[in-house]
């Protein structure tokens, strides 16, 4: 994959970033294992519906994942993640999957995502954050980046979904393995990766100059 090489430098260039900061986790700016999860309430969803994280309270545990419809790598594990909600599907699941879309560009705005989910159809939540303030809240800086919540809310794992952008090269299944291990109440092997692909565009507003 050609961009495989480009996620990974840009991925290296966004922590670098934060090497002379105090940094949460190992690869996230924001979040530590075992933190809070920040909670989004009424963000509007592709079925016209608005959605919180309280409306997944009947889930054990809740995947969180950032994506968009633009990036390459994004695109690249639309089925893999399907594969992943059709085998923890169905009324009784202990599983809830979410995910979350901030950017901005004509390309991602919501009636291309509805698009998505018509042309893929996605089984579970596909939400759109204009204000982008919860990738900002997670420390979510690529799409796609996954985040694995126990019952309490807690994170037990962020990053990848697994370990190569390749599907034919995966041998470790970090989501679900990170799922397995919370529904048993217990912490996963891997419990931070980092995540590989296109950087979340946040919007840079310039601060007025003063007299």
């Amino acid at each position: 994959m050609k961009h495989v090489v480009t996620g990974i430098l840009l991925a290296g260039l966004f922590f670098s970033s934060f090497e002379s900061t105090s940094v949460a986790g190992e690869f996230n700016p924001v979040l530590d294992i075992g933190d809070k999860a920040p909670a989004w309430k009424k963000l509007p969803g592709v079925d016209g519906k608005e959605h919180s994280l309280e409306d997944l309270k009947k889930n054990e545990v809740v995947v969180v994942f950032f994506t968009c419809n633009s990036c390459p790598y994004a695109v690249d594990y639309e089925d893999r993640v399907l594969a992943f909600a059709k085998k923890h599907s169905g009324k009784d699941s202990k599983v809830g999957l979410v995910a979350i879309n901030v950017n901005l560009v004509e390309e991602d705005l919501p009636p291309a995502m509805k698009k998505k989910v018509e042309e893929k159809g996605f089984k579970f939540p596909y939400l759109f954050d204009e204000s982008q303030q919860i990738a900002k809240d997670f420390g979510a800086g690529f799409t796609p980046e996954f985040f694995v919540l126990n019952k309490d809310r807690k994170v037990v794992y962020m990053g990848a979904f697994d370990d190569s952008p390749n599907a034919d090269k995966v041998k470790t299944q970090h989501v679900e393995n990170a799922v397995a291990a919370a529904l048993a109440g217990k912490s996963p092997a891997v419990i931070e990766t980092v995540p590989i692909g296109c950087r979340i565009r946040i919007e840079r507003r310039r601060r007025k100059r003063t007299e």
